[in-house]
This record gives structure tokens, C-alpha cells and sequence, in this order.
């Protein structure tokens, strides 16, 4: 049988994959070497594994399943496999189940330097075979590519609950924390008709939990303008309804955002990044709710994807509409930027949801009921990843995320 190349523009490919892999060298040699084996999240694996996993992944789903080649070290690809999403820190241990002793980072380095080798060669000059279910359309390639754009959020949240001598402050800090947050209103939005998801015939790659495409009715619902800020979040903390978010801090009777390399003063008129079951516990002590999926699909018609506050421009939030080019066609800001934005939508799949060849437990064992999704962007999501149908997901009482909220109520 002949075999079948997709088109791909190798050169960009290429590009692509070592901006991704520059990306991340800088994130991990912001760190001290003294924190690199400790687990600034305990619902997350050590430091270490991170940085072999993103050539480990690439090489499974590129190379492995979508080339059917060999890598470059069974034992390291294996060690670096998989990583983990528990329930609680009781059992918070390694997927796989392997040894917690874990190589010292030159290993991980050389290993790392003989995948992006490995994998740029193929880029390159590898023969793409559709007959290969995981490089139809490039699949395993493009997988590879997105995956370490997604893990490096991962690792910016990671970094922030590190302590701050733990990490090279750079010399130059930019925040845009001045004013007063944006005073109180919602708008209403029509009932309408929304595409969720994306047509497999119409763009050159998705994850599986895109597909397919369908429509759904959605009835009128009010939702407000902006992202609840600090200073709205604030008084239910101090009534004692949750706990403080993981991104304050209080000293000496004051509040602070623990930001990246210092606390800043708590900036008003930030977003508030909670958990999940936090932001679910204020929208209903407001007498309102969380949007669905579809509602903020219905909400952010119209929206610049790529004109709010994302693609690692800057280490925080800034404040809440401060980025009106992004304002949607309603009149709400900062759907899509300035942190994710949690739905009341259980993660579950699309009619039609087949799992992706090149990464086939990527979102069906998620499918569990415990995991909510996201959308929009945070200001660490990068730019190829921005579209309507990108789905993320968490469990609700993970607070570490970007993850902003809004409330909204039928109409």
C-alpha cells in the first residue's frame, strides 16, 4: 500500500517544537536546584518529573504511536510517562507506580537533548503516514506540540507556590495592579443557538474531547461584566464562608497576592482565582450560579481571541476589563484571558467523542464526573491553544489554577 504524507509545513513544525522546548528550558532554570525533586503541589509529581516527561510524551505520541519508531531510553520514557490527577494528597503517589528515585537532573537533560533530536529529525524528514491512525492529519505531531504548551501553565502555577528564594527574580517586574476594581453589573444575553466543539473536516488538529461539533439551544440568561475580583471575594473570606484562595496570604493582619517572586499587596481589582467549589459557594450566596459551558459560549460571541491577557505576557492577573479590545459582542470582559473561567458543566463527552490514537487516555478517563470544565485562557496559556472549542478541566476543590469566576441567573 502506498503510503499516504499529510501536508505539514515542516519549518514552522519545527519552529514550533523548539519555541516550546526553549519555553520550558527557561521555566525550569528559573528554579533553584534545591527545589528541583520537591513537590511544590503534593496533588503533583516532583519537580523532576516534568522535565523529563514533556520529551518522554513526545516521543510516545509522536515518534511511538505516531511514526511506529523507537525512542531513545525505554526506562527514562516509561519513568516519565504518565502523570497524575488524585482525588487527595492521601493518594497523591506516581500513576505508573514506579520507584520515586529519580535521576539526577544532567540524566534528565541528556535525555531530554537526544528526544528534541530525535524529534526534530522527524519533523523534518520523517514520512507522515496516514495509514498510521495516530498521524492521520499530523495527529501525533500536533499532540506533541500542544501538550508542552498545556504542561507549561502547569509549571508557572507550580512555580508560584514555591517560596520566592526558590526562584531567580528577574531584574525587570511589571504589574498592572493600580485603581479600583470596576464597579458591579451584568448584562443580559439573549437566548440563542451555540456550536459546541469543532468539525474534524474544518480545522488541522483538536483533542478528542473537541469532537464533534453540535449544536444546542440556550435559553437567556443575565451574567456579570467583569470576573469577580478581589475586593468582591474579599468580605466573603473575612465572614468566614471558604477558606482564603492559595493565591493570599496574610501578614501582619494584612492581605497579600502571593505572586511569583514577591506578595504584592492584594490588588483589588484582580480577578479571584478559586476553586471551583469556592466560586460555585459565592455565585449561590448571591442567590446566582455558575455559567455552563454553553452559556459561555453564548457569552463570549464576538471576542478577539487574542486580545485579552494571555500567551505569558506578564506574571499575574492584571485588573478586571482592563483589556477592552477583548470585550465580547454583549459587552462582557475577559472571557477569554486573564485566568480560566469556571463552568458548572461536568466534564463529559461530545456525541460522537472517539478517543484521539496518539494519546488515547488523554480525556476518557476523565469522563468520571469529578472534573469540571474551563474555558477561555489565563495570562500562562499559550497562543495556540486559544480557540472556542479547547476545553480544560479540573476537580473542584483544586485551587491552584489561574481559574477565575463569574455569576450569572436565567433570566
Amino acid at each position: 500500500m502506498p503510503v499516504v504524507q499529510t501536508p505539514v509545513d515542516r519549518a514552522a513544525a519545527a519552529e514550533w517544537y523548539a519555541r516550546n522546548r526553549r519555553r520550558t528550558r527557561a521555566i525550569f532554570d528559573m528554579i533553584d536546584p534545591a527545589a528541583y525533586y520537591t513537590r511544590p503541589i503534593s496533588l503533583r509529581n516532583p519537580i523532576v518529573f516534568y522535565e523529563g516527561h514533556l520529551p518522554a510524551f513526545s516521543i510516545i505520541a509522536f515518534i511511538n504511536r505516531g511514526l511506529g519508531r523507537d525512542g531513545v531510553e525505554a526506562r527514562l520514557e516509561q519513568l516519565f510517562a504518565r502523570g497524575i490527577d488524585p482525588e487527595s494528597e492521601q493518594n497523591a503517589a506516581p500513576r505508573s507506580g514506579v520507584s520515586t528515585v529519580w535521576p539526577p537532573r544532567e540524566e534528565v537533560l541528556r535525555f531530554a537533548a537526544a528526544a528534541d533530536r530525535l524529534v526534530d529529525d522527524a519533523i523534518r524528514t520523517a514520512p507522515f503516514d496516514e495509514s498510521r491512525p495516530a498521524m492521520r492529519r499530523a495527529e501525533g505531531l500536533f499532540t506533541a506540540l500542544e501538550h508542552e504548551a498545556m504542561h507549561q501553565e502547569t509549571l508557572l502555577y507550580m512555580w508560584h507556590r514555591l517560596p520566592h528564594e526558590l526562584k531567580q527574580r528577574p531584574e525587570y517586574l511589571r504589574y498592572e495592579h493600580r485603581g479600583d476594581p470596576p464597579p458591579y453589573s451584568a448584562v443580559t444575553i439573549p437566548a440563542g443557538e451555540v456550536t459546541l466543539g469543532a468539525s474534524r473536516v474544518t480545522v488541522p488538529f483538536g483533542w478528542d474531547n473537541e469532537f464533534d461539533a453540535h449544536t444546542v439551544e440556550v435559553g437567556a440568561f443575565t451574567v456579570d461584566v467583569h470576573s469577580v475580583t478581589n475586593a468582591d471575594y474579599l468580605p466573603f473570606v473575612e465572614a468566614g464562608h471558604v477558606e482564603p484562595p492559595a493565591f493570599w496570604v496574610k501578614q501582619d493582619g494584612q492581605w497579600y497576592w502571593r505572586g511569583m517572586f514577591e506578595n504584592i499587596p492584594l490588588p483589588p481589582a484582580w480577578p479571584v482565582y478559586v476553586a471551583h467549589e469556592d466560586a460555585a459557594a459565592y455565585a449561590g450566596a448571591k442567590g446566582r450560579r455558575l455559567m455552563t459551558e454553553a452559556e459561555h459560549h453564548l457569552a463570549s460571541a464576538g471576542v478577539d481571541l487574542h486580545a485579552g491577557h494571555s500567551n505569558f505576557t506578564m506574571w499575574e492577573p492584571v485588573p478586571a476589563g482592563s483589556r477592552p479590545k477583548g470585550i465580547s459582542r454583549r459587552g462582557v470582559h475577559d472571557l477569554v484571558g486573564n485566568g480560566w473561567e469556571w463552568t458548572s458543566t461536568i466534564f463529559a463527552p461530545f456525541p460522537g467523542f472517539e478517543p484521539m490514537p496518539s494519546y488515547p487516555e488523554y480525556s476518557a478517563e476523565f469522563f468520571d464526573g469529578q472534573h469540571y470544565v474551563m474555558k477561555g485562557a489565563s495570562p500562562a496559556t499559550a497562543r495556540e491553544l486559544i480557540r472556542p472549542s479547547f476545553r480544560n478541566w479540573f476537580r473542584p476543590n483544586y485551587p491552584y489554577v489561574y481559574a477565575k469566576f463569574r455569576t450569572t441567573a436565567d433570566a
